[in-house]
């Protein structure tokens, strides 16, 4: 696997012209290595593929980091990186700049020298936007962590529970289930909060006659899921029920006609036009999804300026939402992987509008 993705970088690479490129992004790291540990660099040129850590990691490393070199790196990494550019004859040197500090780019160049520093924009996350099968199976596995907890926190939710109870409940199940985490502080927001489209677990009681709104994930074997559901403890009002039905007509006809060869900008404009025809098109500000891997929030973007083409083996979100200021909130979400005619969903959980008594 590691020897595959080491390949497609060096294509990619050799499109932009080049020499070597130093991979300093934590999460792109353990994607190019599969190498866990918590410090390290990656040095990718025509003919060497090395990991470069410290001396707690290599005994770890190695077993790890298969396909690569790993080498012990003096306290300061640059001057070993200094060392291997010079023994190869390498001039130029690309960089995350995404990732590095202007700080440590000074640091770096006082280091490097005679070295040119070369920006580069997401060259290891174009690789990460394309899943392998591999890949796949993790993320559906994570994905059904997050139905059944769902399902599970159906079973205990009712009023009188604090939002941060329900958030404990949700952390709990998922690292009793064999999550390392959830995949990112989880939303609970009740009545007047479900408005909030990141209104993060609360002191407040949840009452009755009030949207729920519960979005979370399982942070699994490296992989992120994401999942929002919206529910009804007591009697929902009609227009509980009206603007829950406009949000599954919109998440709905957006996994209907989701598929690749479309851009971000298109997919986002398939749910956004629904809400829109319904007069609520100012009441959702944020985009229908997102991309979905080893981060929470990675590319591709459905948005309004999403403007990646869909490819097969991509995983986004799908979540519209209508948020009322003084009534509530829906957001319904699932994640789905693009396929060659269209796209399939990792998250099964029901969007009946769920009545909880």
């Amino acid at each position: 696997m590691q020897e595959e993705r080491i390949l497609r970088l060096r294509s990619l690479m050799q499109e932009q012209g080049l020499q070597a490129l130093l991979i300093t992004n934590a999460t792109n790291r353990m994607y190019m290595t599969g190498f866990t540990g918590s410090s390290g660099y990656v040095l990718i040129t025509e003919d060497r593929a090395i990991l470069l850590t410290d001396f707690r990691y290599m005994t770890q490393a190695p077993q790890q980091a298969v396909g690569y070199e790993v080498i012990e790196h003096a306290p300061k990494a640059m001057e070993t990186v200094k060392e291997l550019l010079a023994h190869a004859g390498l001039t130029k040197l690309g960089f995350e700049q995404n990732d590095m500090t202007y700080g440590v780019y000074q640091a770096c160049a006082g280091i490097l020298g005679g070295v040119e520093l070369i920006p580069t924009d997401s060259v290891v996350e174009t690789l990460r936007m394309v899943k392998d099968e591999g890949e796949l199976a993790v993320m559906q596995e994570a994905a059904e962590l997050a139905d059944r907890t769902f399902e599970y926190i159906l079973g205990i939710l009712k009023p009188g529970m604090k939002e941060l109870d329900i958030a404990l409940e949700i952390e709990m199940y998922v690292r009793a289930h064999g999550a390392a985490s959830t995949s990112f502080e989880t939303i609970v927001a009740s009545g007047e909060r479900s408005a909030l489209p990141h209104g993060k677990a609360s002191k407040k009681v949840i009452g009755t006659n009030e949207f729920v709104k519960l979005d979370f994930g399982a942070y699994y074997k490296g992989y992120c899921s994401d999942i929002t559901r919206t529910v009804v403890l007591g009697k929902p009002t009609d227009k509980h029920r009206e603007i829950y039905n406009i949000v599954l007509e919109a998440q709905l006809e957006a996994l209907d006609r989701i598929r690749p060869g479309m851009t971000g900008r298109e997919a986002d404009a398939i749910a956004r036009d629904v809400i829109k025809r319904y007069g609520y098109g100012d009441l959702f500000g944020h985009g229908t999804g997102h991309g979905l891997g080893m981060e929470i929030h990675e590319a591709p973007r459905l948005s309004i300026t999403g403007d990646t083409v869909l490819a097969p083996g991509m995983t986004v979100t799908v979540e519209p939402g209508i948020y009322i200021p003084g009534f509530g909130g829906v957001r319904i979400e699932d994640d789905i992987v693009i396929t060659d005619t269209g796209n399939r969903r990792l998250t099964q959980s029901s969007k009946d509008l769920i009545v909880i008594p």
